[in-house]
């Protein structure tokens, strides 16, 4: 289960545009978050992760509080969450969560990304049964057992747990989320997460080969252009040299 969230390379071009995307996607998501469970970081554990997250992507303080304020404001902008599923080239299953503002136009843009590698978006349910959503955690330890411990004692229901290079990481349902990170936060104090996330896992993953390689890599490019997109989650396994 490990590999496939390490394996998760973001396909996002590496171009000046980059940085303001990477820059709007956390402002977006840190305002709907705020807005949804209050702009306290302290009361509000997804927006502590997902602070963290964005400074350790080097997103810069003015952003992050320019997010904070406009949703401890009224008004503001009106973002829900949306979610596509389909196949991509090779038949590898795709997931796109976004935030939008206008799901008909964000719909269309997502289809059309879909339709010019053609891939196949499908009705929502089509792939994502195919995928574990997981709430990951990750941070320097060698104690499994007490790790294990923590949660159970805190009553969450832990899908798996690895060991390796002096790290532990922590699988569990993507609803223990807030559960599972209060409890080892209690136990074992400020830790420094080094994923603290909710993602999709694949529960099996697809080879891609020839030119399937190159017209998926620009299905992921085109969708992570696209501002309403946050996240692209998939089933294909690339060749290394094609990163």
């Amino acid at each position: 289960m490990g590999r496939a969230f390490q394996n998760r390379k973001e396909s996002m071009a590496k171009t000046a545009d980059a940085k303001t995307k990477v820059y709007s996607k956390y402002g977006r998501e840190i305002y709907v978050t705020a807005k949804a469970g209050g702009s306290d970081p302290n009361g509000n554990l997804a927006l502590r992760g997902l602070i963290e997250r964005a400074k350790k992507d080097q997103v810069p303080s003015h952003v992050i509080d320019k997010a904070l304020d406009k949703a401890s404001g009224a008004g503001g902008e009106d973002f829900s969450p949306a979610r596509y599923e389909g196949f991509g080239p090779g038949n590898a299953m795709v997931i796109v969560e976004c935030l939008t503002d206008n799901p008909n136009r964000t719909f269309g843009d997502v289809r059309g990304c879909f339709t010019k590698t053609k891939s196949k978006i499908g009705t929502p349910g089509t792939v994502s049964h195919m995928f574990d959503h997981c709430a990951i955690f990750s941070f320097a330890g060698s104690d499994e057992e007490a790790v294990l411990e923590a949660l159970m004692e805190a009553d969450v229901d832990v899908t798996d747990i690895e060991q390796e290079d002096g790290r532990i990481t922590v699988f569990a349902p993507h609803t223990d989320y807030a559960k599972a990170k209060q409890a080892l936060l209690e136990t074992f104090g400020d830790i420094d997460f080094e994923v603290d996330e909710i993602q999709f896992l694949p529960q099996t993953t697809t080879a891609l080969e020839g030119d399937d390689v190159a017209v998926f890599e620009k299905l992921l490019g085109m969708l992570n252009e696209l501002d309403d997109v946050q996240n692209v989650y998939h089933s294909a396994e690339l060749p290394d040299d094609s990163h």
